[in-house]
């Protein structure tokens, strides 16, 4: 049942709640015990000016002065039990001690009126009771977390001095006594305001803390789904892809050439989405490791470059580099840098209709800003900020392209934010916009970071030579390999487990490349059977492939050197590493460089 924040009690709080408004009822207690005996020495010293005995104030003084330390001490077990303890064991151990110490104060308080009643002027009195009750006034509301707590040091001091009104105003206590009375109800009223004031204030915090909480915790099972989900959600786009590669190669029509075109872009543009929005759901899960190392922008720029020059040719948007001539060497994470590149080329192109997209880099101070600009539809002041989040696209980018999804720029904001580095944009609406990344400049003497296998927009003129051994447990998958790599030219063999792979070796065919998958229906490691194959294959080329990203077979993979693909493997990548492994397949005028060792080729991205 809902409580009203108007009924709240103090046991409607958790345990949490409770011991933080301990916490600051029991400092206020234990700061009025150490200011007591400033006040009194000044009685003391006025009581000895008018000839009288001073004696029982200076030992309520000291008295005072001793219990100060005492409850100094003894609040420093308090913390030491806050930091140590539960906040059940908290409550248990100290709720009733500092019960007791607020009586204890109330009852010393009082006993400096008892120890000058009838013997003092009228004056000197009068101004102990204004004292008093100023005391009193100023924890109504600074004691009054834990209402308890304020209530018995009220009464311990304000019912003894009220008991002996006839002695201490002999000739006003019939008017004292009632407004005594009068004044110790109204200060418990304060007290109870400002006891619900805190309790609100507290139950607020505690219902925010279980929402985000509870948000949170939906937010980790969502991206835990879906990293956990995406082997199963990549492989029908795999299989996809490899299919209308196939039907592309063998395709005559000419009629059907425009719809295969259309076909293979709507596949690449789920790839896409599937790959920002499992991005972004493992960079929110934390599952992203970051490695800040030198990066040189101007190969990154190039590599990106030419992934997207043949879509902006055939929309005839230009499409510009301006690179820093091999200076800008920037302290980054490569693959959040060239993933945040690659979002920010997307969302250039697709909104920009006519005119051109220019990537640049220049310097800015002691860093380098990386820029995308775009003569695209730019976007609203109201919508800048916005961008970046989740699935939000502004009403024009509807109008203009319906095919994304509001993931890219939310990407980029994340990986920012993880390597911390500064990012932004200018836009104006109708003109166009420019993003940036702002990058620490790094040493021109540390290691460069950032391989990656480029491709080309003309490998469809080219075939290849060569020997391949698939093994993936997915018949879909198997037959989209199968008629994939045989459109290029290259015999190829495809089984579904490692004893088929070994019955395959036993045959007589030996492949000169071995693609094998992880995950397997007959729970063999997919890392483990590579290695096998490879030892009874010395010169092939090898490289798992895969639809997870924080498999532990797939990280100690890539840390002992072996090539891991992740699906959906987009087929102008993998033809183009397959014109390097497969020694039959030496392209000529293809101008690629060669495939760097097993040893090294940790870190490779295809995709």
């Amino acid at each position: 049942m809902t409580i009203g924040l108007s009924q709240l009690t103090f046991a409607d709080l958790g345990a949490s709640g409770q011991a933080r408004l301990l916490d600051m009822a029991y400092s206020r207690l234990v700061h009025g015990i150490g200011l007591l005996p400033i006040s009194g020495v000044a009685f003391g010293y006025w009581q000895y000016s008018l000839g009288l005995n001073p004696e029982g104030y200076w030992l309520w003084t000291l008295s005072y002065l001793l219990a100060g330390v005492a409850v100094r001490l003894q609040h420093s077990g308090y913390r030491r039990d806050r930091e140590q303890l539960t906040n059940e064991q908290v409550l248990g151990k100290w709720l009733l001690t500092v019960y007791r110490t607020a009586t204890l104060h109330g009852l010393g308080l009082a006993a400096s009126g008892l120890i000058t009643a009838g013997r003092v002027p009228f004056e000197f009195t009068l101004l102990q009771a204004v004292i008093l009750t100023s005391i009193v006034a100023a924890n109504a509301s600074q004691m009054s977390p834990v209402l308890a707590v304020y209530r018995r040091f009220a009464n311990a001091a304000w019912l003894p001095c009220m008991m002996i009104a006839p002695w201490a105003f002999p000739e006003h206590w019939l008017l004292v006594l009632p407004l005594s009375g009068v004044m110790l109800w109204t200060l418990d009223r304060q007290a109870l305001v400002s006891h619900g004031f805190f309790l609100q204030q507290i139950k607020l915090e505690e219902d925010y803390r279980q929402a985000t909480e509870k948000a949170e915790a939906a937010l980790r099972a969502k991206n835990q789904f879906l990293t956990t989900a995406s082997h199963d959600l990549r492989q029908p786009v795999h299989a996809m892809g490899f299919l209308i590669e196939s039907i592309s190669r063998r395709n005559q029509d000419p009629v059907l050439r425009q719809p295969l075109q259309e076909l293979k872009q709507s596949v690449q543009s789920i790839t896409q989405m599937f790959n920002s929005l499992l991005d972004l759901s493992r960079i929110e899960l934390g599952a992203l490791p970051v490695n800040l190392q030198t990066v040189a922008l101007d190969p990154l720029m190039a590599d990106v470059a030419t992934l997207f020059r043949e879509e902006a040719l055939t929309r005839q948007i230009e499409l510009r580099v301006r690179p820093s001539g091999g200076k800008a060497l920037v302290m980054a994470d490569s693959m959040l840098l060239r993933q945040s590149m690659i979002n920010l080329m997307q969302n250039a192109l697709r909104y920009t209709l006519s005119g051109g997209v220019l990537m640049a880099v220049r310097r800015r101070g002691s860093a380098w800003q990386l820029e995308v600009w775009d003569t695209g539809v730019g976007i609203a002041e109201a919508d800048q900020q916005r961008v970046y989040s989740p699935f939000f696209r502004p009403e024009h980018a509807w109008r203009i392209d319906n095919a994304g999804h509001g993931l890219g720029l939310a990407v980029v904001a994340r990986c920012a934010d993880l390597m911390g580095v500064s990012q932004g944009l200018q836009s104006r609406e109708g003109v166009g916009s420019r993003f940036w990344l702002r990058l620490p400049t790094a040493s021109a003497d540390e290691r460069h970071a950032g391989f990656q296998i480029p491709f080309t927009s003309e490998f469809q003129e080219e075939m290849l030579r060569g020997r391949c051994l698939i093994v993936d447990d997915e018949p879909q998958v198997r037959r989209a390999w199968q008629a994939m790599l045989n459109a290029w030219g290259v015999q190829t063999e495809c089984v579904a487990s490692g004893s088929e792979a070994l019955a395959m070796l036993d045959s007589g065919f030996q492949p000169q490349a071995i693609f094998c998958d992880q995950r397997l229906r007959s729970g063999e490691s997919g890392f483990e059977l590579l290695q096998v194959l490879l030892e009874r294959c010395p010169d092939a080329a090898g490289a798992m492939v895969s639809g997870e990203f924080d498999s532990p077979a797939l990280a100690q993979a890539e840390q002992e050197g072996y090539l891991v693909l992740h699906k959906p493997l987009e087929p102008e990548s993998l033809h183009t590493l397959l014109s390097r492994l497969l020694p039959a397949s030496a392209i000529s005028g293809a101008g690629y460089a060669p495939l760097p060792p097993q040893a090294e080729n940790n870190g490779i991205n295809l995709v």
